[in-house]
């Protein structure tokens, strides 16, 4: 028997760890815009993304075992896991493009530049993360409700 709702949280757990995972090595590490953490010295700048780093592979590793533990149960249900994936990615985004950058000012996205076009798209692109993760959602439930039509009838 498939579980949805483990699926999901499956899907949730990977999504956070991945989005964490990009925010991390691109705009942290590669390119050197923001710190986690942006109040203070570089140095707890530094921690600060050391911590966050680990925390999204956390979130991953604990997303990878609970999805091993559906697969050997044959319980896994790939819809729920990819609605979990993008509404984790999308909503991890959101959070941080809006909690940590504005009401929080943990960190911007870029400093010394106009800010108004990368709120813009890193928010936008959130929005459509968690736009799909929803539809996937949608379909995921419209096919559980009719796999459960098709076994009663």
């Amino acid at each position: 028997m498939v579980d949805r709702r483990r699926s999901l949280i499956s899907g949730l757990l990977c999504g956070v760890g991945v989005a964490g995972f990009i925010d991390e090595t691109v705009f942290h590490q590669l390119l050197h815009w923001h710190h986690f953490y942006d109040k203070s010295t570089p140095s707890w700048g530094l921690i600060s993304d050391g911590i966050f780093h680990a925390a999204s592979w956390l979130c991953i590793v604990g997303g990878l075992f609970l999805f091993a533990d559906l697969r050997r149960r044959a319980s896994f249900e790939a819809r729920s896991l990819w609605a979990g994936f993008f509404l984790g990615l999308g909503g991890f985004q959101l959070y941080d493009g809006t909690l940590q950058h504005k009401v929080f000012r943990f960190h911007q996205i870029r400093y010394h530049v106009d800010i108004l076009p990368y709120d813009l798209v890193w928010n936008a692109l959130a929005a459509v993360a968690l736009l799909v993760g929803i539809a996937v959602l949608v379909r995921a439930r419209r096919q559980a409700s009719g796999d459960r039509e098709t076994v009663v009838m």
